[in-house]
């Protein structure tokens, strides 16, 4: 199975701007540029990469997770994860130094302890922590 993607870039770094689309449609033509990647926290300006892999990777480890639990037993009502990338200038330039998976959970009859070691597991085995493992990935996770 192979997804796709394709991003069209028009000039300079600075002062260029691109667009990003999927097969699937779920972008089509989204802006990205440097203002709205490194100058606009809103994120009203379009898109950049890194929002993009924090919604991946939320979307995932919610996924795996659901399958870990019904592995053991449990239905969640709801999985809602925040996911963020931390992405911050160093010596060498910008640089993606850590990734936090902020979970809320409704999961009828899960106890503390098993939530959390379904969860854990989920975090190791979804195939996108395992893609951004090369950066520190913490799990906040919090039944509600």
């Amino acid at each position: 199975m192979k997804r796709k993607a394709i991003a069209t870039w028009k000039g300079t770094g600075l002062e260029g701007t691109g667009v990003l689309t999927t097969k699937s449609g779920a972008l089509k033509e989204l802006p990205y540029s440097f203002k709205a990647r490194f100058k606009n926290e809103e994120g009203t300006d379009g898109t950049n990469p890194e929002e993009l892999i924090a919604a991946a990777h939320a979307g995932c480890f919610g996924m795996a997770l659901s399958f870990q639990l019904v592995a053991a037993g449990f239905t969640a009502d709801e999985l809602k994860t925040e996911g963020l990338v931390n992405f911050e200038e160093g010596e060498g330039g910008y640089s993606v130094t850590g990734i936090e998976l902020n979970l809320k959970a409704s999961i009828p009859g899960i106890d503390e302890a098993k939530f959390m070691e379904l969860a854990e597991s989920a975090k190791k085995g979804c195939p996108i922590s395992q893609l951004l493992s090369s950066v520190p990935i913490t799990l906040n996770a919090k039944l509600v």
